[in-house]
């Protein structure tokens, strides 16, 4: 009985690892192998820093709140412990907008909480 490759298969793997690797320096987008190497690390950077960024958003919105609440006369945690007590809906996405971009609005949040 001859012996079964499934040449369909393999080549439709490689190919999708190259098709990847296009605009990758040298051997990353010509050899398999390196291609594979180099695919594989990247799709890690990418799967990681999905994360990442979400931290750095994060951390982006609390040092713009924190900088218009300064600005306001009150302090990021005060500001965000009065939301809580307050059960307010805004979240630190919205309160950052609020404070780079409107910041009469966000005066008026930070007066209403501070009372």
């Amino acid at each position: 009985m001859p012996r079964s490759v499934n040449a369909v298969a393999s080549r439709a793997r490689r190919k999708k690892i190259l098709n990847a690797a296009k605009g990758y320096f040298g051997a990353r987008s010509k050899v398999y192998t390196v291609a594979k190497n180099a695919v594989e690390k990247a799709w890690g950077y990418a799967y990681r820093d999905r994360k990442n960024k979400k931290r750095a958003f994060r951390r982006l919105w609390i040092a713009r709140i924190n900088a218009g609440a300064r600005m306001n006369g009150t302090t990021y945690s005060r500001l965000i412990n009065g939301l809580h007590q307050k059960d307010s809906a805004l979240n630190r996405k919205v309160l950052a907008d609020l404070a780079l971009h409107h910041p009469s609005t966000f005066k008026a949040i930070v007066e209403s909480v501070s009372r």
